[in-house]
C-alpha cells in the first residue's frame, strides 16, 4: 500500500508555521462542535493521522456541490485539499484529463484499497445510455469504486435522494447512491448544494476520530442535521408573535416578518443553515428574505409549489392557521398587559394609603 503523509507533515511542507497549524485545528474543532478545551484532540489527530485519499465522482449533477465545497472558510478549502485530504480523482479539480486522470482513479484501487473515501455528486441514471464516462457505464464505475471504499459521502440532494434529476417524470430513471450500493457505509449530506463547512466538516470528522460521524435515521450527520431550520430561525420571534409576510412587497417583508405564509419550509426542513449560514457565516436564504424551499429534504422538488404555504407547524399533523396563532398571541399579550396594569394601580393605591397613615 502506498504511504501517505500526515496532515501535519503536509501542512509544514506547504509553508504552514506551527502557529498556523494550531489555528487551523482550533477552527476545525469549532466546526465539529467541540469545546475550545477539546482542541488538543484535533491537534493530536492531525499530527498522527495520515491524509485521507479521496475519489470524487460526478454523475447527473450541476457541479453546484463542488462549487460549494471550494468556498469553505472554516476550514479553508486550500487547507482541506492540500493538507487534510489527498484528492486522487476529481473531474472538476484535477489538472490532468482523459486517459491520464482515468488511470489515476484505477491506481487508487491498488494503492489505497479499503482506505479511501468515495465522494459522490449527482444522481445515477438507471439506464447507462444517459451517462457513460471513459467507455464505462456510471453504474459500473460507482460499484467498482464503492466496493473497496472506506465510506461513501453522498454530497448534495441528488446523490442523497435523487434530487432534481429524479423529479417527475424522471426521464432518466435517476436514483440515489443507496439504490446501487449496499455493503459500504453511506453518509448523506443533502442540500442543493450543501453548506461548504458541512461538506468539509464531515471529512474532518473522519480524519480526526478515525470513524464515521454519528448519523440520524436517514443517514445524515446529526451534528449538522439535528435541528429544523424553524427552531433556530432569526425570524422565529415573529412567527411566535403571529407577524407574517403576506406577499413579497408588503410592509411585513420590509420589517423582516416570518415567511411561513409565503411558502417557507423551515418547519419541516433539517439543516444547519440558520446556525452555520453561508458564505463564511454571512447569511442564509431566510435571513436574505427568501423562504426556505426545503432543498435538503427528500423529493423537495416535487413537494408542491415553492412559494405556497404547505409546511406544517412542528408538533401537529395538520396545517394550522397562522392567523389564529397570531390572534391568540396578540390576545395573550393584551391580557398580560391588562393584568400588569391592574396590579400596578392596586399597588400604587396601597403605597399611597400607607404614606397617608404615616
Amino acid at each position: 500500500m502506498k504511504t501517505n503523509k500526515t496532515v501535519y507533515e503536509a501542512a509544514i511542507e506547504h509553508g504552514f508555521s506551527r502557529r498556523d497549524f494550531l489555528k487551523m485545528c482550533t477552527a476545525l474543532a469549532a466546526t465539529l462542535g467541540l469545546e475550545f478545551t477539546q482542541s488538543n484532540k484535533v491537534v493530536k489527530a492531525m499530527e498522527m493521522n495520515s491524509r485521507v485519499p479521496v475519489v470524487w465522482l460526478q454523475f447527473q449533477d450541476c457541479t453546484g456541490c463542488s462549487e460549494s465545497f471550494i468556498r469553505s472558510s472554516q476550514p479553508k478549502t486550500e487547507n482541506v485539499l492540500l493538507q487534510m485530504i489527498s484528492l486522487e480523482y476529481s473531474e472538476v479539480l484535477s489538472a490532468a484529463s482523459g486517459y491520464q486522470v482515468e488511470a489515476s482513479m484505477e491506481q487508487v484501487l491498488k494503492d489505497y484499497k479499503g482506505e479511501y473515501v468515495l465522494a459522490v455528486e449527482g444522481s445515477i441514471p438507471s439506464d447507462s445510455a444517459f451517462l457513460t464516462v471513459g467507455g464505462k457505464s456510471q453504474i459500473d464505475t460507482l460499484q467498482q469504486m464503492a466496493a473497496d471504499a472506506k465510506a461513501i459521502i453522498a454530497y448534495g440532494s441528488c446523490s442523497s435522494w435523487g434530487g432534481i434529476p429524479a423529479a417527475y417524470p424522471n426521464p432518466t430513471g435517476a436514483k440515489p447512491v443507496t439504490s446501487f450500493v449496499k455493503n459500504t457505509p453511506v453518509i448523506r449530506v443533502p442540500g442543493c448544494p450543501p453548506i461548504a463547512e458541512v461538506m468539509t466538516g464531515v471529512i474532518a470528522h473522519i480524519i480526526t476520530f478515525g470513524k464515521l460521524p454519528e448519523l440520524d435515521q436517514h443517514g445524515r450527520p446529526t451534528a449538522f442535521y439535528r435541528h429544523r431550520i424553524h427552531d433556530k430561525c432569526n425570524r422565529r420571534a415573529y412567527f411566535d408573535a403571529g407577524l407574517f409576510v403576506e406577499n413579497f412587497d408588503d410592509e411585513g417583508a420590509k420589517q423582516g416578518y416570518c415567511l411561513y405564509k409565503v411558502g417557507c419550509k423551515g418547519p419541516t426542513t433539517y439543516n444547519a443553515c440558520a446556525e452555520m449560514r453561508w458564505n463564511g457565516g454571512v447569511s442564509y436564504p431566510i435571513q436574505s428574505g427568501n423562504p426556505c424551499i426545503g432543498c435538503s429534504e427528500k423529493d423537495f422538488w416535487d413537494n408542491g409549489p415553492l412559494y405556497t404555504r404547505r409546511a406544517k407547524i412542528p408538533g401537529t399533523q395538520t396545517t394550522i392557521s397562522p392567523d389564529t396563532i397570531g390572534l391568540a398571541a396578540v390576545g395573550l399579550t393584551t391580557a398580560s398587559i391588562a393584568v400588569h396594569a391592574t396590579g400596578t394601580v392596586i399597588q400604587k393605591k396601597r403605597d399611597d394609603k400607607q404614606r397617608g397613615e404615616e
